[in-house]
């Protein structure tokens, strides 16, 4: 079983979600008390998310927290946040270990589900940047994003309220995913790793991809190869 590597602390609320899908999903796979080694790297969010270089300076933090996990003797290793996915390919050409993209994850499990037209949920960039819808049409989705209003709000939700721990605004997470679904939407991606902090299978009446606990089971079953 190969050792894994987390970057996380994007935020630490959705780290910790993570650490107890790991532990869930090895229950579910293996006997009673084996858990895969883990290694956690838990970036300082405030450095990340306000780095004056912006995106260049934040693929540098990234690249030094994977080098530091494949020092750690991580051999697979995954990033625990949806939006860092923007310079996932640059992180994962600096390092040896195998990488595990949640886009790709998320993709591979829409797929298995039949399901072929999505709601993107994540934050503005995930939502308005093209890299991750681009990723899922070309897998052959359609992917449909919220309206420029409903992105503010969502992005504000995730940061102003997920990230510190609260869950105000559910109710209205739930409204928007089921007004989507009476236009046609057959499954929502919960694309930012926070989210499904606050959204939950049952919460609406369609297919709810949660990418960290997808991206968490792909990291386990890469690490079992």
């Amino acid at each position: 079983m190969k050792r894994i590597g987390l970057i996380g602390g994007t935020t630490p609320e959705s780290t910790a979600y993570y650490y107890r899908k790991y532990i869930e999903i090895s229950r579910e796979l293996f006997e009673p008390y084996f858990f895969p080694e883990l290694v956690i790297f838990s970036m300082n969010f405030r450095a990340f998310k306000d780095n004056p270089r912006g995106w260049e300076g934040r693929k540098e933090m990234l690249i030094e927290a994977a080098r530091a996990l494949e020092r750690a003797g991580a051999e697979v290793i995954g990033i625990a946040a949806n939006t860092p996915h923007i310079v996932f390919p640059d992180v994962q050409k600096a390092v040896n270990a195998e990488m595990v993209s949640i886009i790709e994850a998320v993709a591979n499990e829409a797929k298995r589900r039949g399901l072929k037209k999505l709601l993107l949920l994540g934050t503005k960039t995930t939502m308005e940047m093209p890299f991750y819808r681009e990723a899922l049409e070309k897998r052959g989705f359609q992917v449909v994003v919220p309206d420029g209003e409903e992105r503010e709000r969502v992005n504000s939700i995730i940061f102003n309220e997920l990230a510190l721990g609260k869950m105000e605004s559910k109710p209205y997470l739930v409204e928007l995913v089921e007004k989507y679904a009476r236009e046609g939407v057959e499954g929502v991606i919960l694309g930012c790793t926070e989210l499904p902090l606050a959204i939950k299978p049952g919460d609406v009446g369609i297919e709810v991809l949660d990418s960290a606990e997808i991206h968490m089971r792909a990291l386990i079953e890469k690490a079992m190869e």
